[in-house]
């Protein structure tokens, strides 16, 4: 389903900033590029950002805010303008790193041996900084209140989003709507991609052991053969995605680690075996996990084995809201041009900004940061990913400018003022 929305802002006020947004990004753009450059040398696993969130709380106070600590090592931050109960819209980075090795060479490479910014959360971080120093520099201007969320460790279970909305993140005041956005090395710098409804897939862990009884290769009659059994489960599993799942309904089974520790002449006593799945519905998440533990169990059990499946349940799938991420669209045509606003395919990846999503209206849109000659395309979680730092005008800038369009009574009330129409 397209959307389009002709937004009519009822206070003019809000129109005439989007200029002075753009001038105030770019007069930013170097202190921006040198806070996600620091960021970048100096990087932090995940639930392990005590440094990161030191320099987050630091950089917030030199702009008037305060800041609080919130799952440990995360951190929450308000900037108010008028009448600051009138509405609440937050907008969220996360800070963490991966256990990646660098392979740049770059002033700006990672000090901390093999941990790297290889998924751009430095950018983010830095990125929704900017926009914090746009936005308070503006906060007599504007109506309502803007929620900073720096959220740790994203890029492992249980993921900081859903300790951080334990927490009360969504509380106190409660958004009316979530904004995040997500580096994307497919994308030149000054573009953005989104992509309204189910957007992102939900994400389990799979560990399995299949036990049988070892012995030598050449009696393989004495044996039970835990890797022939393993072989099995594998190829026969596939059969979940491919026959019993919705074929309109996308969803991956996927193994990427095997141990089998035996040798050309024997058998090994067992095998461990890691995976994933992921889809983009709850129901049938359920109930993909209980086929997929009666066919391992099963098969295992007619062959003379044993198999122990532990699915660990992780992200789930991310929902960019309808309205507000066509409304999003209005607003990043106006602030980037029709011509740098695409529309994204659905991913398989997952993020736990979902958990944002299932709770509040929410809209994650990806921030293009190659070359236009096609430097910077390193995809995430390589140890070559970089980025184009005009990147990092874009997205200061351009989420100041979402961020006002929400807080404006019309901007998001269609029935107010706008036309929408909506193409099946």
């Amino acid at each position: 389903m397209a959307a389009s929305f002709s937004l009519k802002s009822s206070d003019p006020v809000i129109q005439r900033l989007l200029p002075r947004i753009q001038q105030l990004a770019a007069e930013a753009a170097a202190e921006t590029v040198a806070l996600r450059e620091h960021l970048h040398a100096h990087p932090e696993l995940s639930f392990e950002e005590v440094n990161t969130q030191a320099f987050v709380i630091s950089e917030l106070k030199k702009l008037g805010l305060s800041p609080q600590p919130l799952a440990n090592t995360g951190v929450v931050a308000l900037i108010e303008g008028k009448n600051p109960s009138r509405r609440t819209v937050a907008l969220r980075a996360d800070m963490d790193a991966l256990p990646i090795q660098e392979t740049n060479e770059v002033p700006y490479r990672s000090t901390n041996p093999g941990v790297m910014h290889a998924c751009g959360h430095d950018v983010h971080t830095s990125s929704l900084l900017g926009t914090a120093r746009i936005l308070t520099q503006l906060r007599t201007e504007f109506e309502g209140t803007v929620k900073l969320i720096f959220q740790p460790g994203e890029e492992k279970l249980p993921g900081g989003a859903s300790l951080m909305i334990k927490e009360g993140v969504l509380e106190n005041p409660v958004p009316a709507s979530v904004l995040g956005q997500h580096v994307f090395p497919r994308l030149p710098a000054g573009k953005i991609g989104l992509r309204p409804g189910r957007y992102m897939a939900s994400t389990d862990e799979l560990y399995m052991t299949v036990r049988g009884k070892g012995g030598h290769g050449a009696m393989p009659e004495q044996n039970i053969d835990p890797v022939l059994v393993t072989a099995h489960i594998i190829v026969a599993a596939q059969q979940i995605v491919s026959r019993r799942a919705n074929p309109k309904l996308p969803s991956v089974l996927s193994f990427g680690k095997v141990i089998a520790n035996g040798a050309t002449n024997v058998i090994p006593n067992e095998v461990y075996v890691e995976g994933t799945f992921r889809t983009l519905n709850e129901e049938w998440r359920d109930e993909a996990h209980v086929h997929l533990r009666k066919l391992a169990e099963g098969i295992a059990e007619a062959m003379g084995a044993t198999c122990e499946l532990d699915i660990r349940r992780g992200y789930p799938y991310l929902e960019n809201e309808p309205a507000l991420t066509a409304r999003t669209r209005v607003a990043a045509e106006e602030y980037l041009g029709a011509e740098n606003v695409v529309e994204l395919d659905q991913w398989m990846a997952a993020e736990d900004f979902a958990y944002f999503s299932q709770q509040a209206d929410a809209c994650f849109y990806r921030l293009g940061t190659s070359t236009s000659d096609g430097r910077h395309t390193s995809s995430v979680h390589t140890p070559t990913f970089d980025i184009d730092p005009k990147a990092l005008e874009t997205g200061p800038g351009l989420m100041a400018w979402l961020t006002l369009r929400e807080l404006d009574t019309t901007a998001h009330s269609v029935a107010a003022g706008a036309s929408a129409t909506i193409n099946a």
